[in-house]
């Protein structure tokens, strides 16, 4: 046999044996009863299930996935400016910027932003 087969076949036995000692110890023994029911939205799911929650968990929820998508898609406008066109560079970042600080600007005038009505 060639020595890379020996070493693939070492490599696999020994990946075998990883699995099944994290299987053997990952497995819990006791199981609890709150940590086996789901969570939704901060209330218990087993009692009032049509409840409404308020809106403002929503959209809070929707400003933040927002702004977690800004950064996402500025970090690589950083990473990039020295690669590409400065001009054109610019005028994407500033265009980005300008789109969110009107739906921001938006949703402050509509007056989604105030918690204590």
């Amino acid at each position: 046999m060639n020595l890379t087969m020996i070493f693939f076949f070492i490599t696999m036995i020994l990946m075998l044996i990883i699995m099944m000692l994290i299987i053997m110890i990952g497995k819990k023994s006791i199981i609890e009863y709150q940590k086996s029911t789901p969570f939704e939205c901060g209330f218990n799911p087993i009692s009032h299930k049509r409840l409404p929650f308020s809106i403002h968990f929503f959209l809070i929820a929707v400003l933040f996935l927002i702004f977690d998508i800004e950064i996402i898609i500025i970090l690589p406008m950083i990473l990039t400016m020295y690669n590409v066109n400065m001009m054109t560079w610019l005028l994407t970042s500033i265009m980005f910027t300008l789109i969110l600080m009107i739906g921001l600007y938006h949703e402050w005038y509509n007056g989604m932003l105030n918690w204590a009505k």
